[in-house]
């Protein structure tokens, strides 16, 4: 227990959908009586409770977290959109008062949940350093000795007396993160970083929180979309599924079981009947499959992960000549690559295909496939759009960079780099 810098306890929050306060001026100040004068809890939450998850009008943000964090901790918190992620970290800074419940935390602790907190856009970058830095709670005197540091690392020196109504939004987060890096608590609460920047201000930030966790050993609650950082930096995570903790532990194995569950996209798709099953007099498709072939079933498709697309279709008419396209695009609506079968007479019966798509030739993101069926090379019969969807991780390895990797594939191709003659000074 000596060393638990984070206790959390029966930690609830409950929002009430549309209406600030209760609703009655008696109940409010009822309401800020007992919470803030008598130290009780909420009186009109509690009156509440029992009725709010079958209630349209109430949100149960987080409900019964429990959990410790060590002193020198690196926790990632994970989680997709609305688990209740930000609102645990803006309850742990004291921002947000919790429903149920309570948190105990040793020592000084900064948040950094909104990047630029204090700026103003007639004052100057070096004048909005100070008044930023005050702000996340740093001194004047530490202020003016980190000041070089600070315009170092944000990479604006030339612009640090020009006012940030003209600097660029890049300049803008540059600058900003810059003042938060270089805050001195014992723990330091961030949030999502990494959505803003480019990538290799990215790969200043996760460098900087590395080195003030490993060389300082403070504590960091981190909260990020991207898994490849979470894993990299943290050494637990912490899953939330719609405000419950789903799971604590090493950051390793809870990653890995959390994208495994995000992935269980449209992988399968499979129709009985003809009747039901989409297609027209001609063809209709049976069963739809992609299946990766990974090392054990817990394990997350990555961009080394190779893919199979299997598929089967009624054919509806004898003597058809038909070929299948495949047809590979990112949510971003870019096609990545169009692939044909070839062409084949069939009769009437079921016809099955596959399609391999290798590992290390995509790059990390979300994708999904339409698939077209083809008579005489010419005819389209059928289009069956975004039937099969799926996401890739992405995979470093002992690579200590980053950023969003370019490009829309990422092949694994034959690279040679050796040197041929040493020069002596």
């Amino acid at each position: 227990m000596a060393n638990t810098i984070i206790e959390v306890e029966n930690l609830s929050k409950l929002y009430r959908l549309g209406t600030i306060g209760t609703g009655s001026f008696r109940q409010d100040l009822q309401r800020w009586w007992n919470s803030s004068v008598l130290k009780k809890q909420d009186p009109f939450f509690d009156l509440q409770a029992e009725d709010a998850p079958a209630n349209n009008q109430y949100l149960w943000a987080l409900r019964d977290i429990n959990f410790e964090v060590n002193r020198g901790d690196v926790l990632g918190i994970i989680g997709s959109n609305g688990s209740g992620k930000s609102t645990l970290l803006k309850i742990i800074s004291r921002i947000v008062r919790p429903t149920h419940g309570s948190v105990r935390g040793h020592g000084k602790v900064s948040s950094l949940l909104e990047v630029g907190t204090g700026f103003h856009q007639e004052l100057t970058g070096r004048e909005n350093i100070f008044i930023s830095g005050y702000i996340l709670g740093m001194s004047k005197n530490e202020i003016r000795r980190k000041f070089d540091e600070i315009v170092e690392f944000s990479g604006i020196e030339q612009f640090i007396d020009t006012p940030v109504k003209r600097y660029s939004s890049g300049m803008y987060v540059r600058l900003a993160f810059a003042v938060a890096a270089h805050l001195e608590p014992d723990i330091l609460i961030v949030d999502e970083v990494l959505a803003v920047g480019d990538s290799e201000f990215q790969k200043k930030c996760l460098g900087k929180m590395r080195e003030v966790s490993n060389s300082d050993g403070r504590t960091i609650l981190f909260v990020s979309h991207s898994m490849q950082a979470v894993k990299n930096l943290c050494n637990t995570a912490l899953w939330l599924n719609k405000g419950r903790m789903q799971e604590i532990g090493e950051v390793s194995t809870i990653v890995n079981k959390y994208i495994s569950k995000v992935q269980q996209k449209r992988l399968l798709q499979e129709w009985e009947t003809p009747e039901a099953a989409p297609g027209n007099n001609l063809v209709r498709f049976s069963r739809l499959e992609l299946i990766p072939q990974l090392e054990h079933p817990e394990a997350p498709m990555d961009i080394r992960t190779p893919i199979t697309v299997k598929f089967r279709f009624w054919n509806m008419a004898d003597n058809q000549e038909l070929s299948v396209g495949l047809h590979l695009f990112s949510y971003g609506g870019d096609c990545i690559f169009d692939v044909s079968s070839p062409s084949v007479l069939f009769q009437k019966g079921f016809v099955e295909g596959e399609c391999s798509i290798p590992g290390n030739f995509l790059n990390d993101g979300s994708y999904y496939i339409s698939l077209i069926i083809v008579k005489d090379t010419s005819v389209d019969l059928f289009y069956f759009e975004e039937c099969l969807s799926f996401e890739l991780e992405d995979y470093r390895g002992d690579i200590k960079w980053f950023g969003k990797w370019m490009g829309a594939v990422r092949p694994k191709l034959p690279f040679k780099l050796e040197q041929t003659e040493m020069e002596l000074v």
